[in-house]
């Protein structure tokens, strides 16, 4: 009897000594997290190949792509795409001998003073791709399927590819590929893609105590502060790059992220940036109590990306907004007029941009914000 006891004591210890050894050996990390749920993995998952597979069903008109074009693209990218005083023209330098070669000759002719986006376009699908999870450029990702055809499709038509009467769709983007100006304008270099090739560069490869040259980037005095001041013009997102273009350059090379620290991004506005030395951390200052502004409303404005398109005391695609707590200091009705303007958008008022219409805001926070203008932007 004991010794049926003390077997079955040392089968328990072995068998248990076996099932620590198994845990001891799994790697640490994979107790850390979770798998991501299938929900997750489809958010993400939206990118579209060169082959367009991954691209979703659906079609799209120009007509109704012109529509959402006035509503959301034209403040940034102009009535046909032609704008250059915020980003790049999208459409021109391209002729009907184009679509029939697939060859952009002005590429490489030159005389143009800069290539627009259908002029380098040779994959279809990396603009609808883009579009798609990048655009509008202050609420990414919230256009639908349907729409993001009907934009590439106007984008297209501007550029007489298609027709104004024609509808695209995930069944014909192939037959429009086929007629893309620069479609044959890529250019493939073997020893980038070939382990055999001969590569384009000469190194010696160092693995140990390497020296990392300092790398640095200027803009010429005239176009220094050409476009607002870049220190108020940064994201909310990354690293801070912006440096202080009001005041003169420095007359030494600045240090790169390469050979010191990579600063670290606080969520902040541009109000709440301090004027600082491009190499020096930005830092998050506590915004000064104000009695006439029940809440802080710079959370509100980055989250709806207003920085994008307003700086605290410039200009940058619409005016600053102390210009437009000044403007309407005076006005009986500034708070409800303001608030009107931020929901329904905007024209003409401070120029040829439109501010587009913010209707995906709630009325409290809009109407916080018209407060905050009123109170005088601070």
């Amino acid at each position: 009897m004991q010794k049926n006891n003390l077997k079955k004591l040392l089968f328990i210890s072995l068998a248990g000594m076996s099932i620590s050894l198994a845990f001891a050996q799994e790697k640490p990390w994979n107790h850390i997290g979770r798998k991501a749920t299938p929900a997750e993995v489809k958010a993400w998952d939206i990118d579209v190949r060169g082959d367009f597979k991954g691209l979703p069903k659906g079609k799209g008109s120009v007509a109704q792509g012109e529509q959402i074009w006035e509503a959301k693209c034209a403040s940034c990218h102009g009535t046909f795409g032609e704008l250059n005083e915020v980003f790049p023209p999208l459409v021109g330098g391209t002729t009907p001998e184009d679509i029939k070669t697939g060859i952009v000759a002005a590429n490489a002719q030159g005389g143009v003073a800069q290539k627009t986006t259908m002029m380098k376009l040779a994959k279809l699908s990396t603009m609808w791709d883009y579009i798609n999870r990048a655009m509008p450029w202050t609420a990414p990702k919230s256009l639908q399927a349907d729409e993001v055809y009907a934009v590439v499709a106007y984008i297209l038509n501007l550029s007489a590819v298609i027709p104004s009467d024609f509808t695209l769709s995930d069944e014909n983007i192939r037959e429009v590929q086929a007629k893309l100006p620069n479609r044959n304008g890529l250019v493939r270099f073997d020893g980038l893609w070939n382990t055999n090739g001969k590569p384009d560069v000469q190194n010696t490869a160092c693995m140990k105590d390497c020296k990392v040259e300092d790398i640095s980037s200027t803009l010429p005095d005239f176009a220094r502060n050409a476009h607002g001041n870049l220190l108020e013009q940064n994201r909310v997102i990354g690293g801070v790059r912006g440096a202080d273009t009001t005041k003169p350059a420095p007359a030494e090379p600045v240090a790169s992220s390469l050979t010191k620290p990579a600063m670290k991004s606080t969520v902040a506005t541009p109000s709440t940036v301090a004027p600082v030395s491009p190499v020096s951390p930005v830092k998050e200052m506590k915004p000064a109590a104000d009695a006439s502004a029940a809440v802080d409303v710079k959370p509100m404005l980055a989250k709806n990306s207003c920085t994008a398109c307003h700086g605290m005391k410039n200009k940058v695609v619409g005016p600053g907004f102390n210009e437009i707590a000044a403007k309407y200091k005076s006005k009986s009705d500034a708070e409800a007029y303001l608030a009107g303007k931020i929901k329904a958008g905007s024209s003409g008022v401070w120029g040829a941009i439109p501010m587009p219409p913010q209707a995906q805001m709630k009325d409290a926070d809009i109407k916080a914000i018209a407060a905050w203008l009123v109170a005088g932007a601070k």
